[in-house]
């Protein structure tokens, strides 16, 4: 815990503060650009077409990255402030331990998803029900850099 008391000694720790933070670095959290299935296919491409849907072959929209921010951004910046304080103002050490956090959910929300339900055609090819999980590489594929 820092004490500070005075308006100098304020002005003078959120100078040290906003030193340390510098022009901040960045969090990416999602499929990252390289990421592909062993065929060569691309990991963002088809979770985007499972995020937006491709009517034209016939997949509808199931949005767990979409629902996952929905749902799980409002914590984030208090979960931020915490991990800014636990990691002594440490930008770059708290936003990798966010995107580990950000990661899990997001990866949770992969497994969550049950809607809209596969086509019967779909589920006799995978022998089971589960949208979004197959061969589990887009699930493993989640990832985040903080640059």
């Amino acid at each position: 815990m820092v004490t500070v008391k005075g308006g100098m000694a304020l002005e003078r720790r959120l100078g040290e503060l906003a030193a340390k933070l510098g022009d901040g670095p960045t969090l990416s959290v999602g499929f990252l650009e390289g990421s592909t299935y062993p065929d060569g296919t691309s990991v963002p491409m088809v979770a985007a077409t499972q995020e937006f849907g491709a009517p034209a072959r016939n997949i509808p929209p199931r949005p767990f990255f979409r629902l996952m921010v929905a749902d799980k951004s409002p914590g984030w910046s208090t979960s931020l402030a915490a991990t800014l304080k636990a990691t002594n103002y440490d930008p770059k050490a708290a936003l990798g331990l966010m995107g580990e956090g950000i990661k899990g959910q997001l990866q949770q929300s992969i497994l969550d998803l049950n809607s809209p339900p596969l086509s019967p055609k779909t589920i006799a090819r995978k022998g089971f029900d589960k949208p979004l999980v197959d061969t589990s590489v887009m699930l493993n594929s989640v990832d985040y850099v903080v640059e």
